[in-house]
């Protein structure tokens, strides 16, 4: 069997789909790998860490050099004894460390208040001192290239000597932007920890390592951190130095704290860009504060491993792969919206975690997956699209269609082709499927269509109305079997009589080629039915359902019996008078049984007159039931006259008298005057047949008021022996006698009362009657009257 074109289509769906799903994660994993992308990942970090501030830790405080200061104590430089004296001042507050972010590399300058070049320097001096007072002080290591490459430039000895040595570097990144600092910097095995680390106390030893970074002047650094930004510049405290020299600011205010000592103003700092900045710069100071801060919180930004960021990029991607493999484009594209959202949360999470993960790599690509994908579902669309339609252009077309003139049709693109030839499809299908539709309902059966396992999927209105009748409801999605089980006496035609009959029978191949002709029941309200199931295959010869359609046939089944009763009729009540002459006629040959001639003549007559009045019944309602009506208006009164005067002679010889009460009125009615003439005399016959003499018969005529269907009685009345109970029932039945106890025998089949029945209701009249023993019988004839309006 041929490969369905949709599972054809939806392998190669799934086949585009895996290789654009492996080539994308190949792209985020390598982007990935690089472990950021530059300005786009970095403009991700510094917006993060702009929404992580935290509250400024009291136990740090910045003692600054700042323009309220410079304004005090003059330009900078300041004598190294305002320093000194800043420091007792601190230092006597008892702080837990004091960190001086001050280049002491030189001595003190004369014009800063030294005597001279090789004299005495008092400020250098008490600095030494106060230095010396206090031994958790930290002096900074500069970096400093003095044309043969990167050297260190340390404190002067005497400074040295007492204090802890850290590094002030920091760490810009390619766009001037600080975000971090290496932890421990040094030169020929030398470390210098970073100069917050330093003022924390928590350095710890550092051998060399071969994994330690070396510049090409030897310089070696190690440990980076991003600098977890508690906040922008004026975040932490700050006093002026020139205060804490005064003694202005209360020796309590330091006690058990981080002082750092450095230049704010601006132009006596050095001012670098940092993610918490804006457009503005941060000192190098409250950059170590936040330094200090983060290690003294126990909180830094650790780097994700290159593979992790890989990873962290492959997993949208593939998320949103899997959610267009599944999902609608809409549906997919508020997909994409999320994943977009879900990355850059788990990254801001991640990063309150302490890891960053660069989160530009998975974006660029997420932001790729679905133009991609949308491209190659547009083509694979278009593609499928044209197929289809030429599949569907080369089915026949059962219904004519009407011509659309392409050349008024503005330009359009492939997929507008592709769309518009799918709509002309699409309607021819809608066209047809109502075609089927109404062609079902306009089917002469009651017909169903049901699925192979029995279920009803369509039904038309006749077979709706059929099971309506049955008080079966909800045959619109019943089983078959199920709306079929209460029906009667199942039987295969032409087949032997079976016992049983299973309703599934008509859902299963084999089982319905065995009765082809159908099956025959009888349902609650005595109608005969021929059921007949036929299977339904699709293109490829798979069964997918039954076509079950219910025929009544009570009307030929009926003709079947009147034939029956016809040929009893001829076979018996015929031939009994033909056979009488017969054997009359061989009786009369013999002279030993001849009969006299009188009698002979008079038998011959009797059974010649019985023959030609059965057949002349039989002749009459044949016609009566035949299409061969030829109507005329006339005056009702007229055929009652022409119908007693007709039995008028009988009537005489019978001493029965016949009246007639009729209104001063016409009674127009339009209908075949031969056959209702007939009707009425048969029922004067009947009347004159079993009204003992001596008593009347009365023919009456009344108008029945109703204004919409007006219409006319004709009734005849007798003084007769009635009609008992039990014989009324099979009055208008053909070949009915009704012979009641002591009325004298009457000659006739049977056939009287149905041609009237029958002639009077092909007039779309009726007939009724009301009858007592012994009291009489009253037939009644209702017939609409001609209406010239109609």
């Amino acid at each position: 069997m041929a490969p369905d074109p949709a599972s054809r289509a939806r392998r190669i769906a799934f086949g585009e789909w895996s290789v654009l799903t492996a080539l994308l994660l190949l792209l985020a994993a390598g982007l990935g790998s690089r472990n950021g992308l530059g300005r786009l990942d970095q403009t991700f970090y510094d917006r993060l860490i702009q929404t992580h501030t935290q509250p400024a830790r009291r136990d740090i405080i910045i003692v600054a050099a700042d323009d309220y200061s410079l304004a005090q104590l003059g330009r900078w430089p300041w004598p190294r004894g305002v320093i000194a004296r800043t420091l007792e001042r601190v230092t006597q507050a008892g702080p837990r460390a004091v960190g001086l972010d001050l280049i002491l590399a030189e001595p003190e300058r004369a014009d800063a208040g030294g005597l001279g070049e090789s004299g005495p320097r008092p400020g250098d001096e008490a600095l030494a001192r106060a230095l010396a007072a206090h031994p958790h002080t930290v002096l900074p290591v500069v970096m400093a290239d003095a044309g043969a490459g990167l050297v260190a430039g340390l404190p002067l000895p005497a400074f040295a000597a007492s204090s802890t040595l850290s590094h002030i570097d920091l760490e810009v990144d390619s766009d001037g932007v600080v975000r971090s600092v290496f932890l421990y910097e040094g030169q020929h095995g030398v470390w210098w920890p970073q100069f917050a680390l330093a003022v924390s106390g928590k350095t710890k030893p550092q051998p060399l390592s071969a994994a330690d970074a070396v510049s090409g002047d030897g310089w070696q650094r190690r440990e980076q951190m991003h600098i977890p930004f508690s906040g922008g510049s004026g975040h932490f405290r700050s006093v002026p130095l020139v205060s804490v020299m005064r003694g202005e600011v209360a020796d309590s205010f330091f006690k058990d704290k981080y002082v750092l000592v450095g230049a704010t103003a601006a132009g006596l700092t050095d001012q670098y860009p940092t993610p918490m900045a804006g457009n503005t710069s941060m000192s190098g100071v409250e950059i170590h504060a936040n330094i200090l801060a983060g290690i003294l919180n126990g909180a830094s930004i650790a780097i994700a491993k290159p593979w992790q960021t890989a990873l962290f990029a492959m997993l949208p991607v593939l998320l949103a792969m899997l959610g267009y493999l599944f999902f609608s484009p809409r549906i997919s594209l508020v997909l994409s919206a999320l994943l977009f959202g879900a990355a850059l949360l788990a990254c801001s999470a991640a990063m309150r975690a302490g890891l960053w993960i660069a989160p530009a790599a998975g974006l660029v690509v997420l932001l790729l997956t679905y133009p991609l994908w949308s491209w190659r579902r547009l083509e694979a669309a278009i593609a499928y699209l044209g197929r289809e339609f030429l599949r569907l252009d080369r089915e026949p077309h059962v219904l004519p269609e009407l011509g659309e003139d392409d050349a008024r049709r503005p330009i359009q693109d492939v997929l507008a082709r592709r769309i518009q030839a799918m709509e002309k499809a699409a309607r021819r299908v809608r066209d047809l499927r109502q075609f089927v539709t109404d062609s079902l309902d306009s089917l002469p059966d009651a017909t169903l269509v049901c699925s192979v396992d029995g279920h009803v999927l369509l039904a038309n209105r006749l077979a709706l109305a059929f099971f309506d009748s049955l008080d079966i409801p909800g045959a619109g999605d019943a089983l078959v079997p199920y709306l079929f089980s209460g029906l009667k006496s199942p039987q295969p035609l032409d087949e032997a009589a079976q016992p049983h009959f299973n309703w599934w029978d008509l859902l299963d191949e084999g089982k319905v080629a065995r009765h082809p002709h159908g099956i025959e029941v009888r349902d609650a309200r005595e109608r005969d039915l021929l059921i007949k199931s036929a299977p339904c295959h699709t293109a490829q010869r798979v069964l997918v359902g039954w076509i079950v359609s219910v025929a009544d046939i009570s009307v030929i089944r009926a003709a079947e019996r009147h034939r029956d009763e016809t040929l009893r009729f001829i076979s018996h009540d015929m031939r009994a008078p033909q056979a009488s002459i017969l054997a009359l006629l061989e009786m009369q040959r013999d002279s030993a049984t001849s009969l006299p001639l009188e009698e002979f003549f008079q038998r011959i007559e009797k059974a010649s007159r019985k023959t030609l009045d059965l057949a002349d019944n039989f002749v009459q309602l044949a016609r009566a039931e035949s299409q061969e009506y030829r109507l005329e208006e006339v005056d009702l009164r007229q055929i009652v006259e022409e119908a007693i005067d007709e039995m008028w002679a009988q009537a005489q010889a019978r001493h029965i008298a016949i009246g007639a009460e009729f209104p001063d009125e016409e009674y127009v009615v339009a209908v075949d005057r031969a056959l209702m003439t007939r009707a009425l005399t048969n029922l004067l016959s009947n009347a004159l047949k079993y009204s003992p003499s001596d008593t009347r018969i009365t023919c009456a005529l009344r108008l029945q008021a109703d204004l919409t269907h007006p219409t006319v009685v004709c009734s005849i009345a007798d003084q007769g022996y009635g009609i008992a109970q039990a014989d009324q029932l099979r009055l208008f039945r053909r070949f009915q006698r009704i012979q009641g106890a002591g009325q004298p025998r009457q000659e006739g089949v049977g056939l009287g009362l149905v041609f009237v029945k029958t002639v009077v209701e092909r007039h779309h009249g009726y007939i009724g009657f009301t009858s007592k023993p012994g009291e009489g019988t009253t037939f009644s004839i209702t017939l609409p009257l001609f209406s010239t309006t109609a």
